[in-house]
């Protein structure tokens, strides 16, 4: 059995099967993952968020975004700075909260390659469909909270693994690129092994929040 990327246990099994691809979940964080055997490799994946056509300019993207950044809003200082993580080739919600008087970098290994972001540390981190597309996210998420500073919070859209039936008809799961399925067991192990606390303000929004 392969390996859970997120808390590198070995006891996993099959939890479900396509046409396309295997998805395997870890007994220990209740992370499933898709095995590397069936990732797309770096030009495919590019390929597909070429696709993608966020804006700024689009209200119905800021709706979207805004289910994440509200209740952040509401839990920040006046002037906190923050990083948006995977910001992809339309940055928004770093505009959105910039102009809530929030300072922000971006980063993202397509469209905003800068590894100057990771040698600072932040009020707040957000990666909006995001971490369904890490390979490692044990070590992406690892990274990211450490450079919190105490009490900084990270913030995460994706939507979350409820059952093994509704799974198989989950339309999730149809995009190749994501690999990585959090439930909300998922996020409280999480939570547990970061030292952090969890809020889940909707229902593809969590909150985390550093001691």
């Amino acid at each position: 059995m392969p390996t859970c990327p997120l808390c590198a246990s070995d006891d996993t099994a099959c939890y479900h099967r396509d046409a396309r691809r295997e998805y395997h979940q870890c007994h220990r964080c209740a992370l499933v993952f898709v095995p590397p055997a069936f990732r797309l490799g770096p030009e495919e994946e590019r390929a597909v968020y070429d696709q993608h056509e966020n804006s700024p300019d689009d209200p119905g993207y800021r709706r979207f975004l805004s289910r994440l950044c509200d209740p952040l809003r509401e839990r920040l200082a006046p002037g906190a700075r923050g990083l948006d993580f995977g910001a992809g080739p339309g940055p928004t919600l770093s505009v959105m909260f910039e102009e809530a008087g929030h300072p922000m970098a971006i980063y993202d290994p397509f469209y905003a390659l800068d590894a100057g972001v990771f040698e600072q540390t932040y009020d707040f981190i957000t990666a909006t469909e995001v971490v369904e597309h890490l390979f490692e996210p044990g070590r992406e998420l690892s990274r990211l909270v450490g450079l919190l500073r105490p009490g900084g919070w990270l913030g995460l859209m994706t939507k979350r693994v409820t059952d093994r039936g509704a799974f198989a008809g989950w339309h999730y799961i149809l995009d190749p690129t994501h690999v990585a399925f959090f439930s909300e067991a998922t996020f409280r192990w999480l939570a547990d092994e970061l030292g952090m606390t969890v809020a889940f303000p909707a229902a593809d929004v969590v909150l985390l929040q550093k001691h």
